[in-house]
């Protein structure tokens, strides 16, 4: 006999031994001795008041071993000579749609921009030191894509899109912990994620899938609206059957590729603001209620913030505890930022994407002769402000907290994970008026929330520009293009996710679609 249940337990009690099959004893009122185990479903932390909780949901098993294979299994095929479905893009939906192709019998050939993990790592200390942007691997391309290196955060409200489970499931039997099928907000973390994706090209590899990097797509040929072949910069033309076009919410030059093909796009709404760091210490004593460090038991304190300003949302976005500031420009004359965490999420800072909802029907007029492509063009000029202002390099323009509130130039700022640097600049009045005079209210909301948040020991730094999106490459209800048969846009790219999840999830999505359309 197996019971579901809900238990809490106090910091005090976690430190006891055998707490839960104690807890789990009483609550259901029988002997320890017919419990056979106590299997962790799901764990979280209440904060809310000084005395923290840990909330537990789990399974007791009574007089019943505990089944010790999963109820997921991945039945990948030998597909060397199959039929061929191509996949622009190797993040996380074009690594889920490989996989998935494999499993229902079809060969992925797989055409990634940018370089595989262990070679990305180059390109990616030459823009932290030597301030050098690879335009074809950088924090965004590259083996993994922007996952790779953003954290590795799973938390996603993208619950009908798919089993996010099989999501977890498949990223285990690939090398992640099975904490993650545990934990509420769950996490693998920056420096684990690229073994474990190495682990799934080695997989689509070991069943005849191919993988090409360094391989950028240039032009797609398309005949009575019909995708029949794509060109590769090195000159050579693919013939192709199905194509998944899962090229993340930076390839540029897809989206103006197609525009300029007059292939059906849209103007997305999306959002845009900066990346505030506090140290960490900071947050842990305002979501802690502590005065001192936090307690061992806990992890470095998150946050997740919103406030309404002159009726558009300003929020925290992609929070990164006991995490670095990053680069994320894909290319020189631009800067962009992002936030990672290594896995246990030990640095001693914590940074947030704090950002505004633009509406791409009201805020880009001046923009209006960019088409589908004026949110882009809006994001190219924000993040062309950010070069010049922090010194033309990938020092990155900064301002402490309070100071960006007071409208006021910091004459020194603290001390930051970002390794390029940071330059004191005015982005009181850098960022767009839509931009920065939200995100200065918003701030002062945040303060009142969170006490000690408002702080000049905080600095914000710019821009947070590659939230989601300002794209949409718009699909029918089998996932194909509207206009383009063969084409199926997808993931962040297409603007149909938000995240390692979502994306994952519609590359599989995208995946059997092209498989049945075949």
């Amino acid at each position: 006999m197996v019971q579901e249940i809900q238990l809490r337990v106090n910091l005090v009690e976690e430190r006891k031994e055998n707490i839960l099959l104690y807890k789990a004893s009483k609550a259901l009122k029988i002997d320890k001795s017919d419990i056979t185990a106590v299997k962790v479903l799901r764990k979280s932390i209440d904060a809310r008041k000084k005395d923290i909780i840990l909330n537990y949901k789990v399974a007791v098993y009574i007089n019943e071993k505990v089944p010790e294979k999963s109820d997921y299994s991945f039945d990948y095929k030998e597909v060397t000579n199959a039929k061929e479905v191509h996949i622009i893009g190797f993040g996380p939906a074009g690594m889920y749609a490989a996989l998935r192709c494999i499993e229902l019998g079809f060969k992925p050939i797989v055409l990634e921009r940018g370089k595989n993990v262990q070679e990305r790592r180059r390109d990616l200390k030459a823009i932290n030191q030597d301030h050098i942007v690879h335009e074809n691997s950088n924090y965004c391309f590259g083996e993994g894509g922007a996952g790779t290196y953003s954290d590795g955060k799973l938390y996603t409200r993208s619950l009908k899109r798919g089993d996010v489970r099989r999501i977890f499931e498949n990223l285990v039997f690939h090398g992640a912990t099975e904490q993650i099928l545990v934990d509420a907000h769950p996490h693998i973390g920056t420096n684990k994620l690229p073994k474990i994706i190495a682990n799934i090209r080695e997989n689509i590899l070991k069943f005849g899938g191919e993988i090409h990097f360094n391989t950028k797509v240039v032009d797609f040929s398309i005949k009575d609206n019909k995708l029949k072949a794509i060109q590769l910069e090195n000159g050579t033309e693919m013939t192709v059957n199905a194509v998944i076009l899962a090229t993340g919410h930076s390839a540029r030059d897809i989206y103006e590729l197609l525009h300029k093909k007059n292939i059906a796009l849209k103007a997305k709404s999306f959002a845009m603001g900066v990346r505030v760091e506090h140290p960490q210490e900071i947050i842990d004593q305002i979501q802690y209620h502590c005065s001192t460090k936090r307690d061992e038991l806990l992890p470095a304190a998150a946050y997740s913030l919103v406030q309404q300003v002159n009726n558009r949302g300003v929020y925290s976005f992609c929070m990164c505890p006991g995490g670095f500031i990053v680069p994320a420009a894909t290319a020189n004359g631009e800067v962009v930022v992002n936030g990672m965490s290594p896995s246990r999420r030990n640095n001693k800072f914590a940074n947030s994407g704090i950002v505004v909802e633009l509406d791409i029907n009201r805020d880009f007029k001046k923009y209006e002769k960019f088409g589908a492509l004026k949110g882009l063009a809006f994001q190219k000029d924000l993040e062309k402000i950010a070069f010049h202002a922090g010194g033309r390099t990938q020092t990155a323009p900064a301002q402490k907290l309070v100071d960006f509130v007071d409208g006021k130039l910091s004459s020194s700022l603290n001390e930051t994970s970002y390794q390029p640097g940071l330059k004191s600049a005015p982005l009181h009045s850098l960022l767009p008026k839509i931009i920065g005079s939200r995100l200065r209210k918003g701030f002062v909301g945040f303060g009142n929330k969170m006490h000690g948040y408002l702080t000049n020991e905080a600095n914000i730094v710019g821009v947070e520009s590659r939230t989601s999106s300002p794209v949409n490459i718009p699909r029918k209800e089998n996932l194909e293009h509207t206009e383009i048969e063969g084409l199926f846009p997808c993931g962040e790219g297409g603007g149909y996710a938000g995240g390692i999840v979502s994306a994952a999830m519609d590359g599989e999505r995208c995946a059997e679609a092209a498989v049945l359309k075949l």
